[in-house]
């Protein structure tokens, strides 16, 4: 399901948020569908369970999931809470994202491709 590196330079916690803010996108978590506990994906991971912790504990904050002692971490909603400013920061994020494509060398046509297809795989469950 989730995958982390290691060597790169993005925070374990980070990528472990990404990756399931992405299954959520994509449709592949939906609502009522568990997380695995911490302690299961930090020994999947090889990682530290506070790191996943920390993951968990941010992506509880956006309202995407809730945890309920007992039964664990739950997908709970397929849209974020946050309205006016989710747009706004993801207005930033996506400028950052295309900003640093431009700046690795990447021309116009090859960031356009690397969009569709994202925008392909997020989309292709509906």
């Amino acid at each position: 399901m989730l995958t982390v590196r290691l060597d790169a330079p993005t925070p374990l916690a980070d990528q472990i948020v990404t990756g399931i803010r992405c299954a959520i996108a994509s449709r592949e978590l939906r609502p009522g569908d568990g997380l695995p506990t911490v302690r299961q994906l930090a020994a999947d991971l090889g990682i530290n369970m506070n790191t996943v912790s920390r993951a968990y504990r941010a992506l509880e904050a956006t309202g995407l999931v809730s945890t309920v002692r007992g039964r664990g971490t739950v997908v709970s909603a397929c849209h974020e809470t946050g309205g006016r400013q989710a747009a706004e920061d993801l207005d930033a994020r996506v400028r950052s994202v295309l900003s640093d494509a431009r700046l690795s060398g990447l021309d116009r046509s090859a960031t356009e491709g690397l969009v569709s297809g994202a925008i392909a795989t997020i989309w292709a469950k509906e």
